[in-house]
């Protein structure tokens, strides 16, 4: 590995209100989970969007953070990045990300779109049927997460399969599954409370243990926005029904 990397990685994300503290991205979260689970050297810059600073414009122009820049080159699409990080923080220095189990990466998949849907809704006839497309959502990454992967089956064991007890989507540690959906999630959860009384139901344990777990590691905790961003940011997404 060329540790030259570890000095010229520098990621640029959009800033909070106050124009310094991270701004509400998912996009942005995901990325800077990543580069904090590989334990990588890197230089953070939040950029106030209302006031976006002119040496900005030339580095990215008509692009919007986040995006990193690696000797001298701009990198703006965030799967791409993803892969970029993925193939150069490489073993043995760096741990590799990627999910054991390809399942994981689709778990979830379309709730991020299904809360969107929702929380823009401003039509009272139609909330409903758009609520319960969010729980359908729900209720199978629910069942996901619930069920026991490979690893956790005992195959000698007799019965019923135990429900599995694993942290993330694909065990015991984060996986770039979990950067991707757990600023979602967390999104979800924390913005559809605050505008329409909506809460994960307390049955879908699987995704509140989940969620829990995730609390408790810093490469969340550390890179999540303030919940008043996130409120701030839906302030004019979040539709009064009527």
């Amino acid at each position: 590995m060329d540790y030259t990397i570890l000095a010229l990685l520098v990621f640029v994300i959009g800033a909070g209100s106050d124009g310094e503290s991270i701004g509400n991205c998912p996009f942005s979260q995901r990325l800077f989970m990543i580069l904090w689970l590989k334990g990588v050297i890197f230089n953070v810059t939040t950029v106030d969007l209302k006031r976006k600073p002119a040496d900005l414009q030339d580095l990215a122009p008509g692009t919007n953070p986040p995006f990193v820049t690696f000797n001298g080159e701009v990198k703006v699409d965030v799967n791409k990045i993803e892969e970029f990080l993925e193939e150069k923080l490489n073993p043995p220095r760096y741990p590799r990300l990627a999910p054991k189990h390809p399942e994981s990466n689709t778990a979830g998949i379309d709730v991020f779109a299904k809360f969107s849907a929702y929380i823009k809704n401003q039509r009272k006839d139609t909330n409903c049927a758009l609520e319960n497309a969010l729980l359908k959502s729900l209720r199978h990454l629910d069942n996901f997460l619930r069920t026991p992967l490979p690893e956790e089956i005992d195959a000698d064991a007799s019965g019923d399969l135990p429900e599995s007890s694993r942290s993330f989507l694909d065990g015991s540690e984060l996986t770039l599954a979990d950067c991707n959906l757990l600023p979602k999630l967390h999104i979800l959860k924390v913005v559809a409370k605050k505008y329409r009384g909506f809460e994960i139901p307390v049955e879908m344990t699987g995704v509140w243990r989940y969620l829990n777990c995730a609390y408790q590691r810093e490469e969340f905790t550390n890179t999540c926005p303030a919940e008043r961003e996130t409120h701030s940011a839906y302030l004019d997404v979040a539709k009064q029904i009527k």
